[in-house]
């Protein structure tokens, strides 16, 4: 077998996630869906941007960055 430079792709099945939250969080993923739009220019849904944001807060977190790696390394 030939030894790629690129690793195989991982799944990428969306999955859908329904979650219940409270009044003042959808008010505050309100607004920084207008101050997204006032910034860049162009209006995203609400659903678009917290994937991103979701995953901008896990890349960012230093702890679980950390224990998830070490985590992997276990599972080997």
């Amino acid at each position: 077998m030939a030894d790629l430079k690129l690793a195989r792709l991982p799944d990428r099945t969306p999955v859908k996630l329904t979650i219940v939250i409270t009044p003042d969080l959808q008010s505050a993923l309100q607004a920084y869906a207008s101050v997204y739009a006032i910034t860049y220019g162009a209006e995203e849904p609400i659903g678009e941007l917290i994937p991103a944001m979701l995953s901008a807060f896990l890349d960012s977190d230093r702890a679980f960055v950390q224990a998830r790696a070490t985590a992997a390394r276990g599972s080997k």
